[in-house]
């Protein structure tokens, strides 16, 4: 019997198309406070499994997309999987799709730019934003004297990705080769807490390099295509021809915010927790999360679930 957190069939996969392309989406506790939950990567919508249930039980209408080119949603037919492209995808699936005004958010990695970016493209759609271990816009002046620069040994990748993308996927034909790539990020690149991947102790390894808690996340990034797509977001970062239009990034005194931080990621600023309180003045925390890295939903789903149902007191009924 496969375990809940990890069943692929626990929760209904919808579908909006009103992008031009198919988008994959949970919905849960439809009536309840619109909360959309936006993945990272190498994530998909599955990095939400073990919070979905309980946030929709609080109250919450629970909204988990698989962004462009990831999980079950098709490769965008325009080539772009850039943060801006995310942003409008998922305004339109929120607002076209499920008929809302209002939303909260909540991101980490990838994620966490695209929600910055709804919450100041779109004025007035976001009621509060969570935000955990994310890029973030560089404050100068706000800043200084915080540790701000990750290890640099931590972003080979990111430079690999974003500027050889063809070259890396070259390097891995098969389904095995990709997932593989893939899990090194759930468990020897220390971007988690030790351990918290590991499943099920005594089983056996998964056959594509990992637990069968990582081999649940990498199942997506077997498909060539989408693994390729997913690079889209770095290569934006170095090439403008891979960018839609600019990604907006800013201190933003207008959303009320949940800032939480798993210090034991290796790949985000040492800082992130002090340095998001600088973009987001107006707000709860920020809070450090023990026993927890990079992935906070997973690692860490009670703790993100209540400073969530904290943050919106007064929005839920």
């Amino acid at each position: 019997m496969v375990a809940p957190h990890i069943d692929p069939d626990r929760f209904e996969v919808r579908h909006f198309e009103g992008r031009g392309f198919r988008q994959a989406f949970v919905h849960e506790g439809a009536g309840g406070v619109p909360l959309l939950l936006v993945h990272g990567w190498p994530e998909t919508k599955r990095i939400y499994w073990k919070v979905i249930q309980p946030l929709a039980a609080a109250g919450f209408e629970v909204i988990v997309p698989d962004l462009r080119g990831f999980g079950d949603s098709d490769v965008a037919p325009d080539g772009f999987h850039d943060v801006p492209a995310h942003s409008r995808d998922l305004h339109a699936l929120v607002t076209d799709g499920l008929g809302h005004d209002r939303v909260v958010l909540c991101g980490g990695d990838l994620g966490g730019p695209v929600v910055q970016d709804l919450a100041l493209r779109f004025p007035g759609l976001t009621d509060r934003l969570v935000l955990f271990n994310s890029p973030l816009p560089f404050d100068k002046e706000g800043m200084a004297g915080l540790h701000t620069r990750p290890a640099r040994e931590a972003g080979d990748y990111f430079v690999r990705q974003g500027t050889d993308a063809d070259a890396l996927a070259a390097e891995l034909p098969t389904p095995e080769q990709r997932r593989r790539y893939v899990a090194t990020f759930y468990s020897s690149r220390f971007w988690a807490h030790p351990g918290a991947f590991m499943g099920n102790a005594f089983a056996p390894a998964g056959p594509y390099g990992g637990s069968d808690e990582i081999d649940f996340h990498t199942e997506a990034f077997g498909d060539a295509a989408k693994l390729r797509a997913s690079f889209g977001g770095y290569e934006s970062v170095f090439d403008p021809d891979a960018r839609s239009e600019p990604t907006l990034l800013a201190r933003n005194e207008a959303v009320r915010a949940m800032l939480l931080f798993g210090p034991s990621d290796h790949v985000i600023y040492p800082d992130f927790d002090r340095m998001a309180a600088v973009v987001f003045p107006d707000n709860l925390g920020p809070r450090r999360v023990p026993d927890c890295g990079h992935f906070v939903p997973w690692e860490a789903p009670d703790a993100l679930v209540a400073a969530t149902v904290e943050l919106c007191d007064g929005l839920l009924g």
